[in-house]
């Protein structure tokens, strides 16, 4: 199986994101991690990839709008970027899926930015924004990242607490 890096937006409009992706430099730094493929979920955004045309034959580019489940793109990944959707974050984390979280910076009043500043502050994901995700690419070391504990109820709701300010 190919080393592939998932990409998804849920089902919102998050071009930016899908468009940084796509760049030659980000296609670049993936390969030279040793990433052979990208799957991307483009949720309900107006940019559609060019999957015929990368500057190197080596990695593949494919492309979706909306599937019922994600999860099985998840588990095939070897990196998982995503949006900072709450949905898409803990299933990911529950997967023990390395996990690049890109925020929309043009979201007005955007929560979702909380909880994935503080799950990177716990070290449970990486946090950046898609001016720095090629920089972010090059310099991470995954294996910084630790394991979220899945099924914990206790632990969600420390994390909500800290989140919301009552810790």
């Amino acid at each position: 199986m190919p080393k592939t890096v998932f990409v998804t937006v849920g089902t919102t409009q998050f071009d930016e994101l899908i468009q940084t992706v796509c760049t030659s430099d980000v296609t670049k730094t993936l390969m030279s991690r040793g990433y052979e493929k990208i799957v991307i979920q483009r949720g309900n955004g107006n940019f559609e990839p060019n999957i015929n045309k990368t500057d190197n034959q080596s990695l593949t580019i494919e492309s979706y709008r909306l599937k019922d489940s994600i999860l099985n793109d998840i588990k095939d990944a070897s990196l998982v970027i995503s949006h900072a959707g709450a949905g898409s974050i803990l299933e990911t984390l529950d997967a023990q899926k390395p996990l690049v979280v890109v925020i929309n910076e043009h979201l007005m009043g955007n929560h979702q930015i909380e909880l994935g500043s503080q799950l990177h502050l716990d070290r449970h994901l990486l946090f950046t924004n898609c001016s720095e995700l090629n920089n972010l690419l090059k310099d991470m070391d995954l294996s910084t990242l630790k394991p979220f504990e899945t099924g914990n109820p206790i632990k969600f709701k420390c994390h909500l607490d800290k989140l919301l300010g009552f810790q």
